[in-house]
C-alpha cells in the first residue's frame, strides 16, 4: 500500500512538473525579446507593442548602441530577434563571425546621405577636404558609392558592395576619407568638411534627410532593396509564431503610417 501511495505521489509530482514546464514554454512563446538600435528601430517597436499586446504577445525591447552585440545575443538565444541592420551587413557578419542569422522580414529602408560638416554645399568641396564615413564593410562601401554618384571620387570597376578606400581609382580633390565606427561619424561634423551617415545616426544627430542632406539615395533606387532593414533571427526560428506575428505587425498599415508621418523621409516603409 505504501509503495502504491508513493507511486501515486511520484506520478502526481511528475505530472505537475510536466504541466509546469509546459506552462513556462507557453508563457515564453508569448514573450518576444528584441535587440534594437534606438532610432528609429526601438521607436517603431514601441508603436508595435500595443498591437502585439492585443494578440497576447509581450514585446520586450532592449536598446544597444553598437552593431555587434545585437547579433551576438540573438545567436546565443538570449534574444528572439533583432532590428537594426540591413541584409548586406547581416551576411557580412555571418561570414566574419560564423553566426547563423537569417532575415525574417524586411521592414524599412533608410536613405544614406551626405550631410554638412564645416561646409554647407558639395559645390564648396576643395582639394584636401576630409569626409567622414562609417568603417564597417558594407556601410563604408555604400558611403563610397554615394560619393562616387555625386562626382567626388571614382571607384575601381566591380568594387560594388565590397568597396573600401583602397578601391578609389580617382580622387580629383585628393579627399581624405576618415573611417570611423558608424556611431562616431556624426560626432565629428565640426572637424570634417562632410559626413556620410546611416539613416538612424542622422536622425539621432538631429538631421532631416529632406531638409539637411546635401545628397542621398533615392527611394526607388536599387539601394532600397539592397539595404532594407530587417528583423533578424537565428536560423530555424524564422517561422516561429511569435516572429511571424512581430513581422506582420511591423509591416501593417498602422506601422507604415507611423513611419511615414514621423521621419520626414529619413525612414521609408519597405514594400515587398
Amino acid at each position: 500500500m505504501k509503495k502504491f501511495l508513493a507511486f501515486l505521489l511520484t506520478g502526481a509530482f511528475v505530472a505537475g512538473a510536466l504541466t509546469g514546464c509546459g506552462g513556462k514554454k507557453e508563457e515564453d512563446d508569448k514573450v518576444i525579446r528584441v535587440a534594437a538600435s534606438a532610432t528609429p528601430h526601438a521607436e517603431i517597436l514601441e508603436q508595435a507593442k500595443p498591437i502585439l499586446a492585443e494578440q497576447g504577445y509581450d514585446l520586450q525591447v532592449t536598446v544597444f548602441d553598437d552593431y555587434v552585440q545585437p547579433n551576438e545575443v540573438v545567436e546565443s538565444g538570449d534574444f528572439d530577434a533583432n532590428y537594426f541592420q540591413h541584409i548586406p551587413y547581416l551576411e557580412s557578419f555571418n561570414a566574419d563571425k560564423g553566426t547563423h542569422l537569417v532575415n525574417a522580414g524586411g521592414i524599412h529602408y533608410e536613405p544614406f546621405g551626405i550631410y554638412p560638416g564645416t561646409k554647407g554645399s558639395l559645390s564648396d568641396v576643395a582639394e584636401g577636404d576630409s569626409i567622414a564615413v562609417p568603417n564597417d564593410t558594407t556601410n563604408e562601401a555604400r558611403a563610397l558609392l554615394l560619393l562616387q554618384d555625386n562626382g567626388l571620387i571614382t571607384l575601381k570597376d566591380g568594387a560594388g558592395l565590397a568597396a573600401t578606400v583602397n578601391d578609389i581609382a580617382e580622387n580629383p580633390y585628393q579627399l581624405e576619407i576618415v573611417e570611423l565606427e558608424a556611431a562616431q561619424v556624426p560626432r565629428v561634423v565640426g572637424e570634417v568638411a562632410f559626413v556620410v551617415l546611416n539613416g538612424n545616426y542622422a536622425l539621432e544627430a538631429g538631421y532631416s534627410v529632406a531638409k539637411d542632406a546635401l545628397a542621398y539615395e533615392s527611394s526607388d533606387s536599387e539601394a532600397a532593396k539592397t539595404y532594407v532593414n530587417v528583423i533578424a533571427v537565428k536560423e530555424g526560428n524564422e517561422n516561429a509564431d511569435k516572429v511571424k506575428a512581430l513581422v506582420d505587425v511591423l509591416k501593417s498599415d498602422e506601422i507604415k503610417n507611423y513611419i511615414t508621418e514621423t521621419y520626414d523621409g529619413a525612414v521609408i516603409p519597405f514594400e515587398s
